[in-house]
């Protein structure tokens, strides 16, 4: 019992230093490190909320991963984790291990689990915010998504202050901020793409993008093209709005992407789609010319928001490059308000000649655009377009 608290303290005190010293906290979240992966990958994988299970008499039901508690416990999962911003990362994922492992033996036995249970009472553990904060994170380590979400929503009420109790504002925004991401990355990995995106989207809305763009260090930008992992790692995440509001977009993104390269057509998850991969360029190179791909074996696509969100040079060059002959003369709505544009135009890759009028206008405003923060951009994509956003997903 001793060991579990004390290890579990250790953890907590680390991802949580708001709780004790009034540090920034860390999230443990899904690890989006293979969101830029090809989306062929990602179908043939096995996904916790698509699982079939076979029944007694023959049926199959989905499985959901609070199905699987046994082997839950039993998978090893990584945890990703920046050595550079958590300098005794080491010392603290041990933590969380023994912590787990603590928990695992003292409910191995009967007899154990019982005394471990007469003691947490006695010791009034469900008051303890920390408490409830590790065994949320090591509930989601063991891929219980949805008693995840419940353990989230008991956090909740135990962080509710007492009467005549006042919280740093400050500190109850990162609170409540930490608490949405947590809920958005399980209903990912549930495969609940809607309820993820509207806490996202509750997030983004409570953020103030940075003023300039952070420029990547050599081990983030080394770290997505190294990585080759399956996809069901974890990260702990730090409660900044430089880190938060790049992993919203990236869930975004991976909460449309396997829509929008569907079989069936679906123009505005496509257009979703382009406006995220934005993020982190040229990261999402190979998955924007997959997109390309599906534009010109649609022989046309229709985003009314393009020229709202979409400043990439390169995107925009490549989408002037489809109205040309060689580019397969592709019908593009890009335009607000507007049926399709006028066939037998073309643009030259340089985006200047033989186009409609109001499509080369465009695309030169645009090209002026190129030095925007794109998170800003972004940011405002998230805010103005939160209603259709939601309802593009199921």
């Amino acid at each position: 019992m001793w060991t579990c608290c004390r290890d579990a303290f250790l953890y907590v005190s680390a991802v949580q230093p708001a709780l004790f010293q009034g540090q920034r906290p860390w999230i443990l979240v899904e690890d989006l490190s293979s969101v830029y992966n090809d989306v062929e990958v990602e179908r043939g994988a096995v996904k916790h909320a698509h699982k079939k299970r076979k029944l007694a008499d023959g049926r199959e039901r989905t499985m959901s991963s609070d199905d699987e508690e046994g082997l839950g416990k039993g998978r090893s999962r990584h945890i990703v984790v920046n050595k550079t911003e958590m300098p005794s990362w080491s010392e603290t994922l041990e933590s969380f291990r023994i912590a787990r492992e603590s928990w695992d033996l003292l409910h191995s036995h009967d007899g154990l689990e019982t005394e471990f249970k007469k003691i947490c009472a006695s010791w009034k553990t469900d008051s303890w915010l920390w408490f409830r904060i590790f065994l949320t994170d090591m509930i989601i380590y063991q891929g219980q998504y949805r008693k995840a979400l419940s353990s989230l929503l008991q956090m909740a009420a135990v962080q509710q202050p007492q009467p005549g109790q006042q919280s740093p504002t400050g500190q109850t925004s990162l609170e409540h901020h930490r608490a949405l991401i947590q809920q958005a990355s399980c209903h990912y990995a549930l495969g609940e793409y809607r309820m993820a995106c509207e806490k996202l989207l509750d997030v983004v809305s409570g953020l103030v993008p940075p003023n300039q763009e952070p420029t990547k260090t050599s081990e983030d930008q080394g770290r997505v093209k190294t990585r080759t992992r399956k996809g069901n790692d974890l990260r702990l995440l730090p409660c900044t709005t430089k880190a938060i509001l790049p992993f919203c977009l990236q869930l975004m993104l991976a909460c449309f992407k396997l829509r929008a390269f569907a079989d069936s057509r679906d123009d505005l998850s496509l257009g979703h789609v382009v406006v995220l991969l934005q993020q982190d360029w040229p990261q999402g190179e190979l998955l924007f010319l997959k997109a390309v791909d599906k534009i010109c074996q649609q022989g046309s696509f229709q985003y009314e928001n393009f020229f709202n969100y979409v400043t990439n040079i390169d995107m925009l060059e490549e989408f002037a490059y489809l109205r040309t002959p060689e580019g397969g003369r592709i019908q593009l709505e890009l335009l607000p308000n507007q049926g399709m544009l006028i066939k037998h135009h073309t643009v030259t890759r340089g985006i200047t000649k033989g186009v409609k009028e109001d499509f080369r206008l465009a695309m030169e405003r645009q090209v002026s655009r190129c030095g925007e923060n794109l998170l800003s951009v972004l940011h405002r994509f998230c805010i103005n377009e939160k209603i259709i956003i939601i309802q593009s997903l199921p």
